[in-house]
């Protein structure tokens, strides 16, 4: 069966994860069964999705039609023969019950067709016995949706022990026409990739806490502060529900062993039911002022306990073969919206002194789950998980690339893409980011086989939102700090603006705040009808800091550029190309295909005259003269170069000038 031949999808539970996942299955085209025990479950869900719809329309991020053809495609149903003797493929995503679950695929198996595939929802449970239920297991895998699943992108794609590999190609393709990423976990493990590394994470937190060495707020500020994450591990818990995590946790216990014994911390909490946000109180009173972290109370022993704990889980999954580290860090990115993966962050950190954090807490602890992975200390002695920790990248002598936050490729006709590529993050700007750019503009400068730079995002939903606030935090908001980030961010961006070859930045979604800034240095921007554009700054406090309070006036003026700066707005592509920001407006349809095009062409004019006539005009902005002393001279300079004889050979042929920069 290939993704073209499903038409009809069963999901099984409306509640909050089984409503979401049939949303999106009824915006990607596909016809959609949603089946519950009780009419009032299945129509709840379905009221569930028509208000999602309406908000998504309400917000134009799609059209009022759109939204009716997808409620349109939803089927409510209660009879479970209805709802999938038709089904091509069937999600499960009832309670996270081992027997619930075994009790659906029994009456499944006497209902469904057998060209269906079953896929189920689970974030935790072993894939492999649930399938032996069913007569099919090697048409049985696991299909696991992040809540929400109309915001997440990521879908972890489970192999069963029995599960055939068209199956999970198949598998992994519906969740592309969905709109997802799907990350392969090649084997059955509890937690899978992401739980594997936040459910422990949350344990040794509390573990900290049990031990008397470490306050909640002491380790929440480490999380969220030092390390960069999005949530501290306590803030994180109470907002996903203490017993949600607690449940997976007792399950690894059971499944892997004494390691991962429940903290007594987290035990007492699902006993006195403060479960978290849910139930009014957890790690935090939310009937008392709710979560507030201090900035500054986290420590390096702090950080370095919580980091070996994540790299060990990593090492596991990696030495078990459940996924190698490039799946991992993805896996987790997307999921949990780590700023970067916990392998890249592990290396960062040096992983002998992981190792050494961990040799030290099992001598003075005793406890199982400080026993170092073998694979751990392997990567170690090898430098890495990824073979090198110093994280080298840039261009090698054959003109490859290596970077982790953007990907530079070569489409052809001399064109030098980058790709802006944290989609899991909008592809917000983060300080490694600025790094990366700036190495990565350097070396295809010097690149024989570039002419032209195309900037682009990756994903349709945006070019960049704007900085990693996030991230950004993490440096304890010092204003030192923040002076060097602004000058960084500025003379990045300055090497686009004066980068030789011509520049396009080709906007698809959300261009704001930083990422408006980026694309402000580019010389020609081209954009979808549906993208949007702003500099928020104001609303936070702040200004545009990397460039975009001396560099916008020059493209709209300055009463535009104030406008656009003061009153914070978001404006639309027409609206930008009516300002003289965006040169062209496009359908998303067209949008790939004219961005290069324009590249293209652009990689065909002649780099002499390109880089001079950049150069001139940077020149000249805030000083005439200046300006057009580099005019006259360059014009001078041109008139000895080979590419204008061939301008003018080819002029007079009435043919296509052929310019190799000579």
């Amino acid at each position: 069966m290939e993704v073209e031949d499903i038409n009809t999808i069963a999901v099984l539970g409306a509640g909050n994860m089984g409503h979401g996942i049939a949303e999106v299955a009824a915006l990607s085209g596909f016809d959609v069964n949603l089946r519950d025990i009780k009419e009032e479950f299945v129509q709840n869900g379905y009221d569930q999705i028509e208000w999602s719809l309406g908000k998504l329309a309400e917000k134009d991020q799609i059209s009022d039609e759109e939204a009716d053809d997808a409620l349109a495609r939803v089927t409510p149903l209660v009879d479970f023969e209805d709802a999938v003797s038709e089904a091509d493929f069937v999600i499960e995503a009832v309670p996270e019950k081992m027997d619930i679950k075994k009790d659906v695929y029994t009456e499944l198996e006497e209902y469904a067709p057998d060209r269906a595939v079953f896929a189920t929802n689970t974030s935790s449970l072993s894939v492999t016995e649930l399938s032996e239920v069913t007569e099919r297991p090697e048409r049985f895998c696991g299909m696991h949706f992040f809540n929400p699943p109309v915001r997440m992108q990521l879908v972890e794609v489970i192999s069963g022990a029995h599960t055939d590999g068209e199956v999970l190609d198949l598998t992994e393709d519906l969740a592309e026409a969905m709109g997802k990423t799907p990350v392969r976990v090649r084997k059955d493990s509890p937690g899978f990739i992401v739980n594997r590394v936040l459910v422990p994470l949350m344990n040794e937190a509390a573990w900290m806490v049990e031990s008397g060495e470490y306050t909640v707020a002491e380790v929440d500020s480490a999380t969220k502060f030092d390390m960069g994450l999005p949530m501290g591990s306590f803030e994180l818990a109470d907002q996903v529900g203490i017993d949600v995590g607690y449940h997976v946790l007792d399950y690894m216990h059971d499944v892997l062993g004494e390691a991962y014994e429940p903290c007594p911390l987290l035990v007492e909490k699902v006993e006195d039911e403060t479960l978290g946000k849910k139930t009014g109180e957890g790690f935090y009173d939310y009937e008392d002022g709710g979560v507030d972290i201090p900035t500054d109370a986290g420590s390096e022993d702090a950080v370095l306990r919580l980091q070996a704990v994540m790299a060990n889980e990593v090492a596991k999954l990696i030495e078990n073969d459940v996924a190698d580290a490039d799946a991992i860090d993805e896996a987790v990115m997307l999921g949990a919206g780590f700023p970067d993966g916990p392998a890249r962050l592990a290396d960062d950190a040096g992983l002998d002194s992981l190792v050494e954090t961990l040799d030290d807490l099992r001598e003075e602890t005793d406890a199982n789950r400080y026993e170092v992975a073998d694979y751990l200390r392997e990567a170690a002695e090898e430098g890495g998980f990824y073979g090198d920790a110093s994280g080298a990248s840039g261009a090698d002598g054959e003109g490859t690339y290596d970077y982790d936050t953007i990907r530079v490729e070569k489409p052809g006709e001399m064109v030098g893409e980058v790709v802006l590529d944290r989609p899991h993050r909008m592809n917000t700007v983060s300080e490694q980011l600025l790094d990366e750019l700036a190495d990565a503009v350097d070396a295809l400068t010097e690149d024989d086989d570039v002419r032209a730079l195309l900037l682009v995002g990756e994903g349709d939903r945006a070019f960049s939102a704007g900085a990693d606030v996030q991230s950004m935090a993490a440096g304890g908001g010092d204003p030192l700090t923040a002076v060097e980030l602004s000058k960084k961010g500025q003379d990045t961006f300055g090497k686009l603006e004066a980068c030789p070859m011509p520049v396009v930045a080709a906007v698809d979604g959300y261009c704001l705040g930083g990422g408006m800034e980026m694309a402000t240095c580019a010389d020609m921007r081209i954009a979808t009808d549906r993208s949007e554009f702003g500099q928020p700054e104001h609303d936070l406090g702040l200004l545009p800091g990397w460039g975009g309070t001396q560099r916008l006036k020059h493209v709209v003026g300055e009463g535009r550029a104030k406008e656009i700066i003061f009153t914070a707005d978001r404006f639309e592509a027409e609206t930008m190309a009516e300002y003289g920001f965006v040169n062209e407006v496009v359908s998303p349809d067209e949008f790939d295909d004219r961005a290069f095009e324009l590249a293209a062409d652009l990689a065909g004019g002649p780099p002499i005259a390109q880089k001079y006539t950049k150069r001139a005009m940077l020149a000249g902005r805030d000083d005439t003269d200046a300006g057009l002393a580099v005019e006259s001279q360059a014009f001078g300079h041109l008139m000895n170069t080979d590419d204008l004889m061939e301008g003018i050979t080819a002029f007079m042929g009435d043919g296509e000038p052929e310019f190799e920069g000579k």
